[in-house]
């Protein structure tokens, strides 16, 4: 009864897939809610994600010259308000600090919602001369935005991310980062996390506060919404002018640094969940899953079930992540577990096996149960995990091209949207009001103006004058 329950009290997604979300994050001991309403515990589990996550990001920055700072969770008021279209932005998600104690403060101080201003504050004492360029800063650290509607890893009110701010002595080196660092973002979500994304430029109405282009990368989820999975801001030398960031040139004349920035969040664990879950729970991809191998002894009592299991761990341990199930719990209780929390492998071992010198692995995408020999055992997890790793990344693919459809006028496009979920390509004259007209009647957002074009028409699918751009459509997170 008990084996049966645990993977009932999962909703199945096509019941209700905000419910199956949220049953996952909980069941697989992700997360757990606090009594600070829309903040998050990350849970042990939920906590190793991201610092594999971490790892393999702040190494592929480190790898373009990216050094690690730490900058204060404070902002004063006023700091906040030298860049205008900046603090409009981000003024309704702002908590604030008001008393120091019992004292009130002199000025009310904001509870970082992202580092832009501190950062140039800092850069302004930090760089006098062409010599100090580039300057290529990153920061591991929460912030706090006060949401309306919160969902664990996707919106909460504090959470976690990187920011990376970086400043230059050309509109083009500016420009040549903030591209490379979308470039970093999309290599790793595919190579990493196995999520295929579609890379672009944010429309004017969609892009940062305060910058002069926003680049992002676009997922799919497998319900068919959006989620913005990473951004790489532009902002020209508009910062450094509010400011006074500047700089004695090669020439001797002063001139205006040009900045980037460029973030990833906590969110991705919520993208990992939401591409690859399904209704048994978690399918980690194998360079993120915490435990790459978990080792199950059937018949654990009987003499030498137990020790041929951490013989086997042991052996494997070397190179992978392990852990023997060794709990007093039934095998079916045992698979259902390491399934709920997506462990990649699972390997059985008992008597029989024993005795034929060989043991059971389980994949956790696909179910594929296969013998191999003991003695193989290495060669097969090491290859298995390369398999599973490239597979998850074509199947996703496969359920972004299955649910990427194209809208030629509004009537394809109405229609498309009522009937299906995914993305929509369809073209756009440029004009903010037929991007607005579409977001209020079908509220669907305009995802990516994507580098790769196409010209599916010559209209707009809004007005039906001549269009400028191909851009993706869709509902998001």
């Amino acid at each position: 009864m008990a084996e049966k329950k645990m993977v009932e009290a999962i909703t199945s997604m096509e019941e209700d897939f905000a419910q199956w979300y949220t049953d996952v994050v909980k069941k697989a001991e992700l997360i757990d809610y606090t009594s600070v309403k829309g903040c998050m515990v990350i849970k042990p589990a939920g906590y190793a994600i991201w610092e594999l996550i971490q790892k393999e990001l702040d190494a592929r920055f480190k790898a373009t010259g990216v050094e690690n700072v730490y900058l204060p969770m404070f902002i004063p008021e006023s700091l906040l308000e030298k860049e205008k279209d900046h603090v409009e932005g981000f003024a309704p998600e702002v908590a604030w600090v008001t008393h120091g104690g019992l004292q009130p403060l002199q000025e009310r101080l904001c509870v970082r919602p992202t580092s832009e201003t501190l950062f140039c504050d800092f850069y302004k004492n930090d760089i006098h001369s062409y010599r100090d360029l580039p300057k290529l800063y990153n920061q591991w650290c929460s912030v706090v935005r006060w949401e309306k509607e919160t969902r664990p890893f996707l919106r909460s009110r504090e959470f976690l991310w990187q920011e990376g701010h970086t400043a230059h002595a050309t509109a083009e080196e500016a420009e040549e980062r903030t591209i490379q660092m979308l470039n970093v973002y999309a290599d790793f979500l595919e190579e990493v996390l196995a999520i295929p994304v579609i890379k672009g430029r944010k429309t004017e109405k969609e892009k940062f506060a305060g910058a002069e282009a926003t680049y992002t990368v676009e997922a799919l989820m497998h319900d068919g919404k959006a989620l913005q999975s990473g951004t790489s801001h532009n902002f020209g030398d508009g910062f450094a002018k509010a400011f006074g960031i500047q700089y004695a040139a090669k020439d001797n004349t002063l001139q205006y640094v040009h900045q980037t920035s460029w973030g990833m969040t906590t969110r991705t664990i919520g993208a990992i969940i939401m591409v690859h879950g399904d209704n048994e729970g978690l399918v980690l991809p194998p360079r993120v899953a915490p435990i790459q191998v978990c080792i199950i002894p059937i018949q654990q009592k009987k003499e030498g079930v137990l020790d041929k299991a951490y013989e086997l761990r042991d052996r494997l341990k070397k190179d992978f992540r392990v852990k023997v199930d060794d709990t007093d719990k039934t095998p079916g209780f045992k698979f259902a577990e390491a399934e709920m929390r997506g462990y990649p492998i699972r390997i059985e071992v008992g008597p029989k096996d024993i005795e034929a010198g060989k043991c059971v692995i389980c994949r956790r995408d696909t179910r594929e149960k296969i013998d191999v020999s003991l003695e193989e055992l290495e060669t097969k997890v090491g290859e298995m995990l390369v398999t599973i790793q490239e597979q998850m990344l074509e199947s996703a693919r496969a359920h972004r091209e299955e649910h990427t459809y194209a809208a030629h006028n509004m009537e394809e496009f109405r229609k498309i949207f009522s009937e299906k979920s995914g993305f929509v390509k369809a073209m756009w004259c440029g004009c903010q009001e037929c991007e607005d007209k579409i977001k209020e009647e079908l509220s669907v957002t305009s995802r990516c103006i994507p580098f790769e074009q196409e010209e599916l028409s010559k209209e707009c699918v809004c007005c039906g004058k001549p269009a400028k751009k191909m851009v993706y459509w869709g509902r998001a997170y």
